[in-house]
């Protein structure tokens, strides 16, 4: 992990699946030592971190932090999903339940924590509107707000073809970094297709780490 001076990072792509339980070491070695590496390397990418479920969240949240959502359509970014590697393609079948979503910031409060948060709450939903205060502040580091995106979430690779999935249902998605897990995170008034879940830091990478 190499903490570097902190960039503006307006793009997201999160990533929430199960993984098959036989599979898990190697699972971990996989996406530690050839997948974060090689993504962080692609112009734009600014972190690259993985966090492990609590309770009945997804196994894990894998999310990566790039300058803009475009990104995620970039054409090197897009090279390297039609062509997985050998160890890539073998790990991707062994994911579960997937869901992965690209996003452009909307909104932010508060200030990253001074090394890497402990812990993410994910709270998706969908809503008409959401109010410009709603926010979670407090017992947190640094709480965003974004919004999906449908057209690049939508581009079909050979990896996606390979685990299945798709992209989530919910518009919306709320990320916010604590010391420690929050004894609630409450939607906003009215939103639906809520999921709330909070993860544990395994490993965050940097360019050049």
């Amino acid at each position: 992990m190499k903490r570097q001076g902190l960039q503006v990072s307006r793009g997201l792509m999160a990533f929430w699946a199960d993984i098959d339980a036989d599979y898990l070491p190697r699972f971990q070695e996989w996406h530690n030592t050839e997948h974060i590496p090689e993504r962080i390397s692609i112009p734009g990418f600014n972190v690259g971190r993985r966090y492990r479920g609590m309770s009945a969240a997804p196994n894990f949240l894998m999310f990566y932090e790039t300058d803009t959502a475009s990104v995620f359509a970039s054409v090197p970014y897009i090279a390297r999903l039609n062509d997985p590697t050998p160890w890539t393609s073998e790990s991707l079948t062994h994911l579960q339940n997937p869901s992965r979503n690209i996003y452009s910031l909307l909104a932010e409060t508060g200030r990253a924590a001074g090394m890497e948060a402990a812990y993410v709450h994910t709270l998706r939903f969908n809503l008409d509107t959401v109010p410009a205060d709603w926010l979670p502040q407090g017992e947190t580091y640094r709480s965003r707000l974004y919004e999906v995106d449908e057209d690049i979430s939508n581009i079909m690779t050979s990896e996606r073809n390979i685990y299945g999935g798709g992209p989530g249902q919910q518009q919306y998605l709320a990320m916010v970094e604590c010391a420690r897990p929050l004894d609630v995170l409450q939607p906003p008034p009215g939103a639906t297709d809520v999921f709330n879940d909070c993860f544990w830091l395994e490993i965050a990478l940097y360019p050049g780490a």
